[in-house]
């Protein structure tokens, strides 16, 4: 057992399992990364080979809907994880190992991130044209009730225990008109599988089939500019307004290609991504500071800058938004950055 694994009574049984259950012998497991959930991972080396082990406690996540879309993204031709062995009572999976090389810190490489992004685009389009038909019913939806409930993260954390706004019947109002508008906007949409956090942080560089796609459990049927405003407007690396728009557009004639009935409509089309995108933010905003406030991670907190950032062009690009891009001038941006410093210290 390892000095960890002394002070952490579940990581031993997980040594246990590997050790034990799997056949693997005296082994140890090493920290590959956590994230915004209550999952975490280890590497398991072993010999020239690597491994990787999810913990998901079962009183916090389900490991099902893990292995219900890795198993759907594999049958695409997906580069995903593929499940060695699990134990779904106990919330562990033992995974082959798609490396540490993630795309966000490669993108800062000028040369290299056009390549990238080809790649992730690419890989996308596979997704979303498999995605029409075969994930109808294996699914859930996209709808209503799920957009609405995540923009509800908005107020509840980013605006009240972040900023430390009272959300007062008027305020409410303001937001539950923009709420509707942005849940109109993604219903008229095409539908189809969405990954839900595409982008540089789930992306892994692969020497063969790039990108590897991690994170992908929360998957939903629903509308086709999700993913694509996820990686192009990502949460923690920016890319130039004009390279934005160009590749959004790009992804959206190959859709046309694929028989999509999108937008053909420059305008139109951009719309629907932007304000797609705004729903998301307004949702990561929230989520972001939820972390910190109720979970202890603070480190999201740094991302928010950029995620107002995209939130604040948006609203100021539309005419249905522009109340909200009064309320955002009049009432976020005078306390945002004494917020931040309150927060972070």
């Amino acid at each position: 057992m390892s000095e960890c694994s002394a002070q952490d009574p579940r990581l031993a049984e997980i040594e246990r399992w590997i050790a034990g259950d799997l056949g693997f012998g005296s082994t140890a497991l090493v920290p590959a990364s956590s994230d915004a959930s209550f999952r975490r991972y280890f590497r398991l080396l072993r010999d020239d080979d690597s491994f990787i082990v999810m913990d998901a406690p079962p009183a916090k996540e389900d490991v099902r809907p893990f292995l219900r879309v890795a198993a759907l993204l594999a049958e695409w031709g997906l580069n995903v994880p593929r499940v060695l062995a699990c134990d779904v009572d106990r919330g562990w999976v033992l995974l082959t190992d798609l490396g540490s090389r993630q795309y966000l810190p490669e993108l800062a490489d000028p040369v290299r991130a056009p390549a990238l992004y080809a790649d992730a685009l690419g890989a996308l389009l596979r997704m979303q044209v498999a995605g029409r038909a075969p994930a109808t019913g294996r699914l859930p939806h996209y709808d209503r009730d799920a957009l609405l409930r995540e923009m509800a993260l908005f107020p509840q954390w980013f605006l009240g225990p972040h900023l430390g706004l009272d959300v007062d019947a008027p305020m409410r109002a303001m937001l539950e008109r923009l709420f509707d508008t942005l849940v109109d906007s993604a219903l008229e949409q095409p539908t189809t599988f969405v990954h839900r956090d595409y982008h540089s942080r789930n992306l892994m560089v692969a020497a063969a089939d790039n990108p590897g796609i991690l994170d992908f459990q929360d998957a939903v049927q629903g509308p086709v500019t999700y993913d694509l405003v996820s990686l192009l407007k990502d949460c923690y690396f920016v890319l130039p307004r004009e390279r934005v728009r160009d590749w959004a557009l790009a992804h959206r004639d190959r859709l046309l290609r694929q028989g999509f009935p999108v937008a053909a409509d420059d305008a139109a089309f951009l719309r629907g991504f932007d304000l797609m995108g705004l729903q998301r933010h307004l949702k990561v905003l929230g989520i972001f500071c939820r972390l910190h406030y109720r979970d202890g991670k603070m480190q999201y907190l740094h991302d928010l800058p950029r995620v107002l950032a995209y939130v604040r062009e948006v609203a100021q690009s539309y005419p249905e938004t522009g109340v909200f891009a009064d309320f955002i001038e009049t009432r976020i941006a005078s306390g945002f950055e004494a917020a931040q410093r309150r927060a972070i210290g």
